[in-house]
C-alpha cells in the first residue's frame, strides 16, 4: 500500500474483523484473544501477535483515552495494514492515559517494511474517533453490520 496521508478505514478493516460485546477479564486476556483471532486471518502465529503487542504496551499504554485503545505492532510477513476492532463488554483496565476503562479496541496489525502506512492508520482512526457522534453510534449499535458502517461512514 503506497504511502497515503487521507487513507480509508475500509482499506485496512472488513466488515468481518468487527466483534462486539468481547469479554476479557484484562487486558493480556484480550489482547490473547484478538491475537487468536487475528492469527487465522493474517496467517502469523497468535503468541508472535500477543509478544509484540506486548513489548509496545510496555513502552507506554495504548489506551488513548475516552474509553479506547488502539494495540499495534509491526509484524513481518504482512503485506498490508490489519485491523480488527472489538467492543467490549463489559470494558477493562488498559492503563489508558486518562485512568478510564476501555469498551473501545483496534488492534493494528503493520507490516514491518511500511514507512509511514502505520502512522496514516493511526490518523485515520483518530480522525473518526473525534467524532462523538460516530463514536456514540459505536458504543450503541445492535450489530456489526452498524457498528461497521458507523465507523466507516458507510
Amino acid at each position: 500500500m503506497p504511502d497515503n496521508p487521507i487513507m480509508k478505514i475500509t482499506s485496512f478493516l472488513a466488515p468481518g474483523s468487527v466483534i462486539l460485546d468481547v469479554r476479557a477479564s484484562d487486558k493480556i486476556a484480550l489482547l490473547r484473544d484478538l491475537a487468536q483471532r487475528a492469527a487465522n486471518i493474517v496467517h502469523v502465529p497468535s503468541q508472535t501477535i500477543v509478544n509484540e503487542l506486548t513489548r509496545r504496551e510496555e513502552l507506554g499504554s495504548t489506551g488513548i483515552g475516552s474509553g479506547v485503545a488502539i494495540p499495534h505492532a509491526r509484524f513481518a510477513g504482512i503485506e498490508k495494514p490489519f485491523a480488527m476492532v472489538a467492543r467490549l463488554k463489559p470494558p477493562v483496565n488498559f492503563d489508558a492515559i486518562d485512568g478510564l476503562p476501555v469498551d473501545l479496541v483496534f488492534l493494528l496489525l503493520i507490516p514491518l517494511s511500511a514507512n509511514t502506512d502505520h502512522l496514516n492508520v493511526l490518523a485515520t482512526i483518530s480522525r473518526r474517533l473525534r467524532d462523538r457522534a460516530a463514536v456514540d453510534l459505536l458504543r450503541s449499535s445492535k450489530d456489526e453490520g452498524s457498528f461497521y458502517r458507523a465507523l466507516t461512514g458507510a
